[in-house]
């Protein structure tokens, strides 16, 4: 099986929403953040959808279980913040 680096060294620790923004701490102690209209799916979400983010995958990946929205680590930092 063929991986890229980011998927092996960068996993999530911590994840959040603050003031239009999702931030995540990465394990390497790396902060990361973009804000949410470059998803569609989060730009229309309310505070409270937004706040309620889940680490999954063994922190390769954030789900917003009220949105049905995943995005991995790994595109976060390639910079592809939505699912089209």
């Amino acid at each position: 099986m063929k991986y890229m680096i980011a998927d092996l060294r960068f996993k999530a620790t911590k994840a959040w929403y603050e003031n239009g923004w999702i931030c995540l701490l990465l394990s390497d102690k790396k902060e990361v953040r973009f804000p949410v209209e470059l998803n569609n799916k989060l730009r229309k979400a309310t505070s409270d959808q937004l706040s309620n983010i889940e680490i999954i995958c063994d922190g390769s990946g954030i789900h917003w279980p009220e949105l049905d929205e995943d995005l991995s680590v790994t595109g976060i930092l390639e910079g592809r913040f939505d699912t089209l």
